[in-house]
């Protein structure tokens, strides 16, 4: 349970309301309450919602109000049932082709009876709990086919854009299509340009006037922009006709070949269902993009959606409305809108339906060429720029492109089969393909196997195995990262006769292992393949070789880098653990920790430290140490120093036991860090720092936090190259605006941040053990000022505020402050927030709503996150879950 959990919760007689917090309260002044983001989102949404639906089943050559039944359905019925509460369902355009085809060969009644159908399976797959395997497709086959489908709308909408009427195919469209350019109606056309010129120049305005025109979603300006234009010019085009409700059809029974009618349910089941699963992870993604959303909607329950989709898509069905899918479009601009829960999708749907009965007279106004060129843009955009340089990246282009043309030319599900057939052919070749040689260098016969290592190439090891003479020396590299059984037994058959005969065997990959180089050189650590862990072992011990080095060659000083996995990690031979000098250190003499070998013991691993952690509460005793000797994980080389103070995180010693090679020159041990970068890490990010270097950088957020070496923000936040954009300073201050306390550094970083780079949220990070806060504590007035003194100064707030008594301390969820360090830690973090509001440019994003501000205090020797909750005035910092990734 975690620890910032209300006392109620352990009620027992308050499960029931704990575990429906989502049935209506009983107090019916409550049943209905709407927050005001979800409000304002919904209506965005609609506004988008209104002209798409129109368009597309314009585009299926579907009754205009089945897009309309489609919309509203999905907006109450997927949105109260989905199980991704800001995902908005309605008629999609990647459900067009589909549709279209369905329409054409067996009428509209029999379509809406193949919708139905289509949801019973989407609830039997629901119920089968099956939704994640949708996400073992390919993304290359999904954008592919994606892309074909976009290709197929955007031809057979250009011919209404021209005034003509498209054909059934994709071929017949491109052929017609020389003498529809040749013969235009240029109402039309006039109409369909303004369209596409709204669409395009729309977002594009500069300005706060840009801004603020904006939040009017581009769809509808297009859409009014030329529907106006066209009555006010009195042009002469085909407008929407909405018949009456009482004549709208509904689904009959279906009728036609069997096989065909169980394809066409096979088909809709198909795309509906992985639309909408991959929409919903999507949807997550921008979520999580949202600091404090994701604690408030939390992820998608994507069998819940699966059930939501397919009750949708039988109510749809039955309505007389078109298919019904998660939504891009919609879902994006509704996560960007604001809103905060399901409401803002139900509303939308309500909207939906409001208009589809008191709006008839307008909409019948819209001329069809402006709607279809909205839909012909969507199509346009479905062939993403973005997803051709990722498959390209991953080298799946074949898939991609496979997909597409089966989509154009042969229909959707068509398609996809062929892109299944081709992305299983081309993972097959990889599987299958394995290079290996043999050499002889340096006394040693070398044998290199390049890619996995499976019964396939078991005939090729052999021969390679069996050319390395009897009694010498043979080093076996494998740079791939799975090996089968039958790989695994014919390497160990031989290295055991190998040995057997006197020779010695060293096991390496690309990554890690015994050293196969000359001394001196410097190979990375990390994992072997699957089994041959195993196979080293045997084979150091047969050999007479140690896990640091081989025989007859001296033992590797170091073999790690910067970035080398935790686990497991070893560098250099075991060294006894340096001793505190702190007075509350002084009489513990030169006993090792508990557990850990004795100074000078020849131990080959450190050693697991039994006692457990002592509790945070209070003030530590004098001895109580975290000590890091645990190999499992072990400690990162960029935290050597852990022998920490409980408390007060001041690190002494190495705490590992392992010669790290501190006490080379700094000179020496900077220019071997940036030699295994080049060498290690360099050729792993050079293409994601090349595109950075193009598109220049655009981080999330800034984050000030202090220069302490300890504070490694990469790892603390799992971030990347250009994600955050970092301010380090003695004790993250942040000097008020004007006067002599300002500082331009501090201030010009942030002004840089929120005006230039537009970052979503600025985070103020402090941490235990703080030495500047120590300090703050322990000054003395009066002096001399040098540049240090100067520069606390500006911490001189955060000490006043914690002697206020006026003000609720801040603190930690679950527990006090464990020294009066601590307590001004966590203080200043709130104090630093309150300067960074009275910064002009922070103060104006706050009020655009474009801005957020977070705390965040990091105890160094628990390695735990808390972040400030809600605004700052309560002071309360809540603990941070380590949260399983579902599935």
């Amino acid at each position: 349970m975690s620890a910032c959990a209300t006392p109620h919760a352990t009620d027992p007689t308050r499960t029931t309301t704990i575990q429906h917090s989502h049935s209506p309260p009983p107090p019916p002044t409550r049943r209905f309450r709407i927050a005001g983001a979800d409000l304002s989102a919904s209506i965005a949404v609609f506004l988008i919602a209104l002209p798409l639906s129109l368009g597309i089943a314009l585009a299926t050559d579907a009754p205009l109000q089945a897009g309309l039944v489609a919309a509203a359905v999905g907006g109450l019925v997927a949105g109260r049932l989905g199980g991704s509460p800001l995902q908005v369902s309605g008629p999609a355009a990647g459900l067009t082709v589909v549709t279209a085809d369905l329409i054409h060969r067996y009428g509209w009644r029999t379509t809406c009876a193949i919708t139905i159908l289509a949801g019973v399976a989407q609830l039997g797959l629901g119920c089968l709990r099956v939704a994640r395997t949708a996400l073992a497709v390919s993304p290359a086959i999904v954008h592919g086919m994606l892309a074909g489908i976009g290709v197929t709308i955007a031809v057979a909408q250009l011919h209404i854009v021209l005034g003509g009427t498209p054909q059934s195919s994709v071929l017949d469209n491109l052929r017609a299509l020389p003498a529809q350019v040749a013969g235009p109606h240029p109402a039309a056309v006039s109409v369909g340009v303004l369209t596409l010129t709204l669409l395009l120049l729309w977002p594009r305005v500069p300005g706060r006037v840009g801004r603020l025109l904006r939040t009017v979603p581009a769809a509808l300006v297009a859409v009014a922009g030329a529907t106006a234009v066209a009555s006010l010019a009195g042009l002469t085009v085909p407008r929407v006709e909405l018949p009456s409700w009482s004549s709208h059809a509904l689904a009959g029974l279906p009728e036609g070949p069997v096989l065909g009618i169980a394809a066409a349910v096979l088909t809709t089941t198909l795309v509906c269902s992985v639309q909408s699963l991959l929409g919903a992870v999507a949807v997550d993604k921008l979520v999580a993009a949202r600091p404090g959303l994701s604690t408030r909607v939390g992820r998608s329950d994507l069998d819940r959606e699966l059930l939501g989709q397919g009750t949708a898509n039988v109510v749809s069905g039955a309505l007389g409305g078109l298919p019904v899918a998660g939504v891009a479009v919609r879902s994006t601009a509704n996560v960007n809108a604001g809103a905060v829960s399901r409401n803002s999708t139900l509303l939308h749907g309500v909207l939906v339906v409001a208009a589809a009965l008191l709006m008839v007279p307008l909409l019948e106004l819209i001329p069809l060429a402006s709607l279809a060129a909205l839909v012909m843009s969507v199509g346009i955009q479905m062939v993403s720029l973005h997803h051709i340089r990722t498959v390209t990246r991953h080298r799946e282009v074949l898939v991609y492109v496979v997909t597409t043309l089966g989509v154009v030319l042969s229909g959707v599900l068509q398609g996809v089969i062929l892109g299944i057939a081709v992305a299983v052919a081309v993972a097959m070749h990889r599987l299958a393909r394995t290079r290996i040689t043999h050499e002889e260098r340096e006394g040693a016969h070398h044998v290199h196997v390049r890619g996995q290592l499976t019964f396939l190439a078991v005939p090729r090891l052999s021969r390679a195995l069996h050319l390395v003479p009897h009694g010498t020396r043979a080093v076996v590299r494998l740079d791939g990262s799975f090996m089968d059984h039958a790989a695994y037994e014919s390497l160990q058959d031989w290295q055991n006769t190998h040995t057997a005969q006197g020779g010695t065997v060293e096991l390496t990959d690309r990554r890690a292992g015994f050293r196969d180089d000359p001394p001196g050189g410097d190979r990375p650590a990390g994992p072997l393949p699957p089994g041959a862990a195993s196979l080293l072992v045997g084979t150091a011990a047969s050999a007479g070789t140690t896990a640091s080095g081989t025989a007859g060659h001296p033992p590797p000083a170091c073999r790690c880098r910067p970035w080398t996995p935790w686990r497991n990690h070893h560098c250099g031979a075991p060294q006894p653990a340096r001793q505190s000098t702190r007075p509350a250190d002084r009489g513990t003499g030169a006993e090792p920790p508990d557990g850990a070998p004795a100074p000078g013991s020849p131990a080959t691993a450190p050693s697991v430290n039994p006692r457990p952690p002592q509790p945070l509460s209070g003030t530590p005793a004098p001895n109580d140490r975290v000590h890091a000797t645990d190999p499992a994980p072990s400690p990162h080389p960029l935290f050597l120093a852990t022998e920490t103070e409980t408390g007060t995180g001041t690190a002494t010693g190495t705490g590992t036991g392992f010669d790290t090679g501190t006490d080379l020159p700094g000179g020496d041990q900077l220019a071997r860090g940036i030699s295994a970068f080049q060498r290690n890490t360099a050729p792993l990010v050079r293409g994601e720092l090349a595109r950075l270097a193009r598109e220049g950088q655009r981080p999330s957020q800034l984050f000030l936090t202090c220069a302490d070496s300890r504070l490694v923000t990469s790892m603390i936040t799992s971030s990347g190259p250009g994600d955050l954009f970092v301010v380090r300073n003695v004790g993250n201050l942040v000097p008020p605006p004007g006067g002599e306390s300002g500082d331009d550094s501090v201030a010009a970083a942030i002004e840089y941040a929120v005006d230039v780079l537009r970052v979503r949220s600025i985070t103020v990070c402090g941490h235990s053990g703080c030495g500047a806060m120590q300090a703050l504590l322990d000054g003395e007035p009066g002096g001399a000022l040098t540049p240090l003194r100067r520069w606390l100064r500006h911490g001189l707030p955060s000490v006043a505020r914690m002697a206020d008594d006026g003000r609720p301390w801040a603190r930690l969820s679950g527990r006090a402050p464990a020294d009066a360090v601590e307590q001004l830690c966590l203080t200043n973090v709130v104090q630093q927030l309150e300067h960074l509001r009275a910064h002009d440019s922070v103060a104006r994003a706050l009020r655009d709503g474009s801005l957020e501000l977070r705390g965040m205090y990091f105890h160094v020797g628990e390695a735990q996150a808390y972040l400030l909750a809600g605004p700052g005035g309560s002071g309360v910092f809540d603990h941070v879950e380590a949260v399983e990734r579902p599935g």
